[in-house]
């Protein structure tokens, strides 16, 4: 079982029908929506300040997620894929974007509905990447407009893909209780 800790006063609430790999790690000030997936290794620290997360996120693999004190906030959106090992750190990620494997997002970088951040890209502290966009490099710089519509269907592509996967651990923890 996920390693879910209060701190501070703060315990972790989590929605309906979510996944949480048995050594995720879940502290504090963190609140998710339904239907979300925290893969193995992965640190939603939320003792320092909160940490909100919609419905349908997966987040990946050995992902980071922490605060500033006082200072600044993660917040995800609806169906959003975080890739694995990616850092965010105090920054906001709106609906349906994807984080590609190895970034790390800033304190209060903004992410718009639609993105798409690049695998090992460096998203600076401040930085507002526009929707249905794509951003790469160190630091992230804008590559492309992405239609909308393709962006919507590869991200809901990814994020489904993930409630399917999700499924396949509970189906499997589920036949071992019994």
């Amino acid at each position: 079982m996920a390693l879910i800790k209060s701190v501070r006063g703060f315990t972790p609430k989590l929605g309906k029908n979510c996944y949480l790999a048995e050594n995720a790690t879940i502290i504090g000030d963190v609140e998710m929506g339904d239907d979300c997936s925290i893969w193995f290794n992965a640190v939603l620290r939320g003792d320092v300040n909160s940490i909100r997360i919609g419905d349908r996120v997966n987040i990946q693999d050995g992902t980071v997620l922490h605060t500033l004190y006082q200072k600044s906030v993660v917040v995800i959106g609806n169906d959003v894929s975080v890739g694995h090992n990616v850092t965010i750190h105090g920054a906001t990620v709106k609906d349906g974007a994807l984080i590609g494997m190895g970034s790390t997002l800033l304190d209060h970088a903004v992410v718009g509905e639609g993105a798409i951040v690049a695998a090992g890209a460096l998203v600076l502290s401040n930085t507002v990447i526009e929707p249905n966009t794509l951003w790469a490099g160190v630091p992230a710089k804008f590559v492309k407009r992405i239609p909308e519509e393709q962006s919507k269907e590869l991200n809901k592509k990814i994020a489904n893909g993930y409630l399917m996967y999700a499924s396949w651990f509970k189906e499997e923890d589920n036949t071992k209780e019994k």
